[in-house]
C-alpha cells in the first residue's frame, strides 16, 4: 500500500509539471464586473464587503469573540507583578514615532481603502499597532485610564451592532448611490463599513493589549 501512495504521489507531481493550469481569459471581465457593481475602484474592498458580505459579517463576529475568550481564560489568573516596558529614552522616541505613524496610516486606510489597497481590517491592524507601540511606552494605569475615560468598550459594541444593521439592509438589497468612481464619497454603504471594521478592530485590539499587559505583563 505504502507503494501505491508513493506512485501516486509522483503520478501527480508529473501530472502538475506536464500539464499546467492555463490562465483563464475572463479574470479581468470579472473584476471589471466587480467594479462596476460594487462603485469602488479596489476590487478587493467590494468582494469584502459587498459580494462576500455575508463571510465578513461573522467575520467581524469572530473577530469579537476572540476578545471576549481572552478576558474570560484570564479572569482567573492571578495580574502580573512586573511589567515589561521600554524605559530608555531612545526606545521610547521611536516607539512614540512609530505609532503616530501607524495611527495616521490607519486613518488613511480607514477613509481610502475602497479606493486603494487596504480597507477596515487592515486600518484596524495599524490602529492596533499604534495602540501597542503606546502602551509599551505609557504605565499601564495611563493606558486603563484613558480606555475607560473614552468608553472604548462601548463604541467597541456599538460599532459591530451598527455595522451588522448596515450590513443585512445591504444585502437586503437596499444600497445608497455609488457615486463618481474614483471620488472618495462613492461605493455607497463600502466606506462606511470599512471605517466601521477599522474602529472595530482598533478597539478591539486595545481591549487584547490591555488583558495581556495586566495578566502577562508582557505584550
Amino acid at each position: 500500500m505504502k507503494w501505491l501512495y508513493i506512485a501516486a504521489g509522483i503520478a501527480l507531481f508529473v501530472k502538475i509539471l506536464i500539464m499546467p493550469n492555463p490562465a483563464p481569459d475572463f479574470a479581468l471581465s470579472i473584476v471589471d464586473a466587480v467594479v462596476q457593481d460594487s462603485g469602488v475602484s479596489n476590487a478587493v474592498s467590494g468582494i469584502i464587503f459587498r459580494n462576500r458580505l455575508y463571510d465578513t459579517i461573522f467575520e467581524v463576529v469572530v473577530f469579537t469573540i476572540a476578545i471576549m475568550g481572552c478576558s474570560f481564560l484570564l479572569a482567573n489568573e492571578r495580574p502580573s507583578c512586573a511589567i515589561y516596558q521600554f524605559t530608555d529614552q531612545p526606545s521610547i522616541v521611536l516607539a512614540r514615532l512609530g505609532a503616530t505613524i501607524a495611527a495616521l496610516v490607519g486613518i488613511e486606510l480607514a477613509i481610502r481603502g475602497h479606493l486603494s489597497p487596504g480597507g477596515g481590517f487592515a486600518a484596524g491592524v495599524a490602529g492596533g499597532t499604534a495602540i501597542g507601540l503606546v502602551a509599551i511606552t505609557s504605565s499601564p494605569e495611563a493606558m486603563q485610564s484613558l480606555y475607560q475615560r473614552w468608553h472604548a468598550a462601548i463604541w467597541e459594541k456599538i460599532s459591530v451592532l451598527i455595522f451588522i444593521v448596515l450590513s443585512v439592509i445591504t444585502l437586503a438589497g437596499y444600497e445608497l448611490p455609488h457615486g463618481e468612481l474614483g471620488a472618495l464619497i462613492s461605493g455607497g454603504i463600502l466606506p462606511i463599513l470599512n471605517i466601521l471594521v477599522a474602529v472595530k478592530v482598533a478597539l478591539g485590539s486595545w481591549a487584547a493589549i490591555l488583558i495581556f499587559i495586566r495578566y502577562r505583563g508582557l505584550l
